[in-house]
């Protein structure tokens, strides 16, 4: 036998395992292959593969195990058990960037799966490698190892302890600071889970420095709703609060934004920034400020806050904030921009308001455009609140809305029917305008029986 013919034998192997692996990751793409793939011993011909002469090989060989693991917790248990945690650990402090990427997504869907299989990553010292790749000089490489640290942190404290107790927060926020947005939203993704089992493990975050950054990248329209979620999580809108109460003009800027921002994406995380005492924070920036750009934050923010539900609007009204935003919206002086700011606004907290008392104010004021909404509110409460009712009429309310001209037909119109059928006629008719002239007139014209 030749050389040649010897060489070939090699080749043919090498060729024959190419084809096995890159067949097996592409059929671990479909769930209907999985159980098939799994009863013909899958696992066990992959694990030696791991550390197969050629690169590809390896690198094909540990994608189609993570596809594998990341199916169902047996097989990711088969990748405890067979022993392959210790062979990829040790390549990956050794291999290219395409293995560690490739491996990190192997212990990456190992552990997402139960905190007992997060907790064989850690006791198999993979969490240290994993902290050494996120200084890798590949993003991709960053990447996947701080998607790997989020999905080991996210199940208990224990586990996030053993994260940062490895280094990996300094190095996450490092990962925030980075150009790439994938890397950064994966690094703060980490973070939140990391942050989110105590309150220790929140103000590791932010001693770290996290919050400064956080709040810059929420002002991006990139941002999501995790993010919010974790400077949340890490007691970071109490510390932009803080910061807002401390200075004056442009620096108050963005901390204003990113109340606004974390408000908008959920009812919870509107709360947080009202339970932070956010509100009447923002209430003296809409006093204080002197520069519309400011004061239209401001007011942006208060309106985001406020358009969830009853008890968000209540919180935001309770801060006297409806006359500011009205003052702003019709004085002459304010830029365009402010006045549409402060107007939608009002609107937005308008339609969920139910706190008669901050409403009243506002239906001597208010131009008809705001009106309507703040009559529509009664028109929603009264029929439902006897002590209400009582009130609007002492209150000079009921007199007020008689004296609102509306065109007939108009949502205004059919607002203030609503409010007079929750009264007596009779009742009604007195407080109408023009009405004590009527009885005057009658008093005229009456002759008494002598």
């Amino acid at each position: 036998m030749s050389q040649r013919q010897v060489l070939q034998v090699f080749e043919q192997y090498q060729k024959a395992r190419t084809q096995f692996v890159q067949t097996v990751a592409e059929l671990a793409t479909r769930p209907q292959n999985i159980e098939t793939l799994q009863n013909a011993g899958v696992m066990s011909l992959l694990r030696p593969l791991l550390l197969d002469v050629v690169p590809t090989i390896q690198q094909t060989s540990a994608l189609a195990l993570g596809r594998l693991a990341n199916y169902n917790d047996d097989l990711a248990e088969a990748v405890v058990k067979g022993d392959i945690l210790p062979q990829l650990v040790y390549s990956l402090a050794e291999q290219n960037r395409f293995y560690k990427k490739a491996a990190a997504f192997v212990l990456r869907s190992v552990a997402k799966h139960s905190s007992q299989l997060a907790q064989a990553i850690v006791d198999c010292g993979a969490v240290d490698t994993l902290v050494v790749c996120l200084e890798d000089f590949d993003p991709g490489v960053k990447e996947a190892a701080a998607w790997a640290l989020g999905y080991i942190a996210r199940h208990n404290a224990e586990l996030s302890q053993a994260v940062v107790d490895a280094g990996a927060v300094p190095l996450l926020v490092l990962c925030i600071q980075e150009p790439e947005i994938a890397l950064k939203r994966i690094a703060a993704s980490a973070l939140s889970d990391l942050s989110k089992h105590s309150p220790e493990l929140a103000q590791t975050v932010v001693d770290a420095g996290a919050i400064a950054h956080l709040a810059q990248m929420i002002l991006n329209p990139d941002a999501k709703l995790k993010l919010s979620q974790l400077i949340v999580n890490a007691g970071g809108v109490a510390a932009v609060i803080d910061c807002i109460g401390n200075c004056t003009g442009n620096v108050r800027l963005p901390g204003i934004m990113m109340l606004g921002y974390v408000a908008a994406h959920s009812e919870n995380l509107a709360m947080a920034v009202i339970i932070s005492k956010g509100v009447p924070q923002l209430a003296i920036c809409l006093s204080e400020e002197s520069e519309d750009h400011i004061k239209a934050a401001a007011a942006w923010s208060l309106g985001q806050i406020g358009r969830h539900t009853p008890e968000h609007a209540r919180a935001v009204a309770v801060a006297n904030v409806f006359p500011k935003l009205l003052t702003l919206y019709m004085d002459t002086d304010s830029s365009e921009d402010l006045q549409v700011k402060a107007k939608k606004a009002l609107k937005n907290i308008l339609q969920k308001c139910t706190h008669l008392p901050a409403l009243e104010p506002l239906l001597h004021d208010a131009p008809p455009n705001i009106l309507k909404h703040v009559v529509g509110q009664f028109s929603k409460v009264l029929p439902h609140d006897s002590k209400a009712r009582r009130l609007f009429v002492t209150s000079g309310g009921l007199k007020k809305i008689q004296e609102i001209s509306a065109d007939p037909g108009s949502p205004l119109q059919e607002y203030i029917n609503t409010i007079n059928n929750c009264y007596p006629e009779e009742i009604v008719r007195y407080y109408s305008p023009g009405y004590s002239q009527t009885l005057l007139e009658r008093v005229e014209h009456y002759q008494p029986v002598i």
